[in-house]
């Protein structure tokens, strides 16, 4: 599948606007999003995580002095699994991808989610942010399914 045909809805204004939204009140610097199918995530999860399967979004700090306090970085999200998840729970698809790309940015701010408690705070953080984008109070699913397996 090729990931352009994947987005159906979400296009370059949707993710800028999306980074834009997770980043605010940060000194941004450059950031490139790649929208990649499943076997390319997983070629650059191999790589750079020793992971050998596809995931749902990599984040990579670019910054030459890490404690810089501008964010420059790359994200990196799979539409097939964007696909396949927004199916599986009765989602939009941009909604889905969308969330990968605020996740991955919020990585950038230095978010982590390791822990339970993590997770359901960044969880917030990204239904706060698709929120935003819709311009309406932020959803109550806290943390169904794949929300807790990221990292993969």
């Amino acid at each position: 599948m090729h990931a352009r045909a994947a987005l159906r809805g979400a296009n370059v204004s949707d993710i800028r606007q999306a980074v834009t939204a997770a980043l605010a009140g940060r000194n941004v610097g450059n950031i490139s999003v790649a929208v990649v199918d499943d076997a390319t995530i997983a070629d650059v999860n191999e790589r750079f995580l020793g992971k050998a399967r596809p995931t749902d979004v990599i984040s990579f700090d670019l910054r030459d002095d890490p404690t810089s306090g501008t964010i420059e970085g790359e994200i990196v999200v799979s539409a097939e699994t964007a696909r396949r998840v927004a199916a599986d729970l009765g989602l939009a698809l941009r909604e889905e991808l969308l969330r990968y790309v605020i996740h991955g940015a919020l990585h950038l701010a230095g978010w982590d989610d390791r822990t339970t408690a993590q997770r359901a705070r960044m969880r917030l953080a990204e239904n706060r942010t698709l929120a935003a984008l819709k311009g309406k109070p932020a959803s109550k699913r806290a943390g169904r399914g794949r929300a807790f397996r990221r990292q993969g």
